[in-house]
């Protein structure tokens, strides 16, 4: 066996097309998981029972379920409901209640960890729920607990491959389709692997750089 990457970057519309999707999931799916976490988080923390126990309820099971299930059930058990999707719509509504779930218990530590000095000294100075939540509570939660959520959002990306499975095209999808192309397994699944680390990396150093600045301050 020869190692020969040409046959495989000849493929490079395919290869394109599946980066750009991987891309437009992680940039779709990744804020409005989070924005779900948050929700899910303060309802654990100040939702009425029934909400803290129904939250509770949904973050265990998507926490405990694997995410390929959960995929399957969105995209192959909600049509038999009347409700059918687009592999796009059904992986992105699976990324964003895996993520939010899985985010929800990240911030929950975080805001449970905020001083309630620090709250009632805001109640003092007549701010509502909103503004407690909104300007005293969450920016130092988020600081917090920053490094835990850019990990599950970095896990979440990867975790976009299985999509491949229910045929979204991809960039898993994009190396099955190559590599049953040309007959170049190990070079399309290096290549492909390389670019999921490339991508990796650079969303971590970006949402590293990006959390300081435009969430919770310096």
């Amino acid at each position: 066996m020869t190692f020969d990457l040409m046959p495989v970057l000849a493929q490079w519309p395919i290869l394109l097309k599946g980066l750009l999707l991987t891309l437009l999931l992680t940039a779709v799916g990744t804020p409005l998981g989070v924005l779900l976490g948050i929700a899910c988080g303060w309802l654990r923390v100040h939702g009425l029972g029934p909400v803290r126990l129904a939250v509770g309820a949904f973050v265990e099971l998507m926490r405990n379920t694997p995410f390929i299930i959960q995929l399957f059930f969105i995209f192959f058990g909600l049509p038999a409901m009347g409700f059918r999707l687009s592999p796009l719509q059904a992986s992105l509504i699976a990324m964003t209640l895996n993520l939010g779930a899985y985010s929800a218990e990240i911030v929950r530590a975080g805001m449970q960890a905020t001083p309630k000095g620090l709250v009632e000294a805001a109640q003092s100075l007549a701010m509502n729920r909103w503004q407690v939540f909104r300007h005293v509570v969450l920016p130092p939660s988020l600081k917090r607990v920053w490094p835990a959520l850019v990990s599950q959002i970095i896990l979440v990306m990867l975790g976009t491959s299985v999509c491949s499975q229910i045929s979204l095209e991809e960039m898993t999808y994009s190396a099955n389709l190559i590599s049953s192309r040309t007959f170049r397994n190990f070079e399309a699944y290096v290549l492909v692997a390389a670019a999921y680390l490339a991508l990796a990396i650079v969303l971590r150093r970006l949402l590293n750089w990006a959390g300081p600045r435009w969430l919770f301050g310096r």
